[in-house]
């Protein structure tokens, strides 16, 4: 594949891989998955679960089709078909960013019908590198801003700020984004 620089350069820069946990993760329990077993580069994992998104009162998406993002150190970004997101509650917004494994990131405002507006709230790859082409028209929340659910359960937002992992019950850290977690 021929990758842009600063992706190349990116993905040489992990030193872990999911091969092995470090030291400092958390133990999983049963029924829980650590995020330091996931891979990198990043798996793409289709699942079945009942995902919603809500802004205000306005229910933007409902799907049973998410695609679960699993990267080391990551707690999953569900990326969410467009099919079953409310097309008149979006709008392109300016800007990009770039993921040395996904590609070039879209940005989406999202509107209810109670008059919330999140600006930049939801992100897509609509060129995305192709090892993450099965995302293409798909976008995803960041849980901060939104009301997201899991089977029910309301998601926590990864921390940090930039982060769009979805933290639920089922998962152990530490998280990339927690305090110290600068280097890894």
């Amino acid at each position: 594949m021929n990758l842009p620089d600063w992706a190349r350069r990116g993905r040489a820069g992990w030193r872990w891989t999911g091969a092995e946990r470090p030291p400092w993760a958390h133990e999983p329990r049963p029924g829980q998955e650590s995020v330091w077993d996931y891979p990198r580069p990043p798996k793409l994992d289709p699942v079945d679960r009942h995902v919603v998104v809500k802004l205000g009162e306005t229910v933007i998406a409902d799907t049973t089709r998410a695609v679960r993002v699993l990267e080391t150190s990551h707690p999953p970004s569900y990326y969410l078909p467009r099919v079953d997101i409310r097309s008149d509650c979006l709008a392109p917004a300016a800007g990009s960013s770039g993921c040395e494994w996904k590609g070039m990131a879209s940005y989406w405002t999202v509107r209810s019908e109670d008059g919330v507006v999140d600006e930049r709230g939801a992100w897509s790859y609509e060129e995305p590198f192709e090892e993450f082409a099965s995302i293409r028209g798909h976008l995803s929340f960041y849980p901060s801003r939104f009301a997201c659910f899991v089977d029910g359960e309301r998601v926590l937002p990864q921390a940090g700020g930039f982060y769009g992992g979805w933290v639920t019950s089922d998962l152990v850290g530490p998280f990339k984004g927690e305090a110290g977690s600068a280097g890894w």
